[in-house]
């Protein structure tokens, strides 16, 4: 196999070898979506995929093209970068982004469960009980202000302060 040098994707010396036209083009596909998940990670998070330096500025470059024609060429051009990785390099990438997703799913995860304990101490007297059995060093009396206090928001359309500052109080105990 060698390289054609107009278009710099891998040409076949026998036809018969390899792929078929149809699955260079699925791959083809695949890569640039990957490339477009990987542009969609905030900077942190790309420093952490291991992959070449040139392709990382590339993507990293995605998020200052504003022109809708210009990002899908900038895409494209992501995807051609992404042709020159190898199964394992792509492998390597694809475990990386799946640890990242799945620590950003457990994270928004957390955050409902946080919103719906929340909720529910503001409905209920006895979920605030349970949250005193449960967590007897909090400052009871400022939570106790605040689900009153968020009541009242609530019932006089007031912007939801005292709402928030029980997430915040739940968040630091660690629930």
């Amino acid at each position: 196999m060698h390289v054609n040098e107009k278009n710099r994707t891998p040409k076949l010396e026998d036809p018969n070898d390899g792929p078929s036209k149809s699955e260079l083009k699925r791959q083809m596909t695949e890569r640039q979506k990957l490339a477009e998940v990987l542009a969609a990670l905030s900077s942190d998070a790309l420093k952490t995929i291991p992959m070449d330096e040139a392709i990382k500025a590339a993507i990293a470059e995605t998020n200052k093209i504003k022109s809708f024609e210009a990002i899908r060429r900038h895409k494209q051009y992501l995807g051609k970068l992404m042709r020159f990785l190898d199964e394992t390099e792509l492998e390597v990438i694809q475990k990386r982004l799946d640890a990242i997703q799945g620590v950003s799913k457990a994270e928004t995860a957390k955050l409902h469960f946080l919103e719906s304990y929340r909720d529910r101490l503001i409905a209920d007297d006895a979920a605030f009980t349970k949250l005193i059995e449960q967590f007897p060093e909090m400052d009871i009396q400022n939570m106790r202000t605040l689900i009153r206090n968020a009541r009242r928001e609530k019932e006089q359309n007031k912007p939801p302060k005292a709402y928030r500052e029980i997430f915040r109080c739940l968040k630091e105990l660690g629930l």
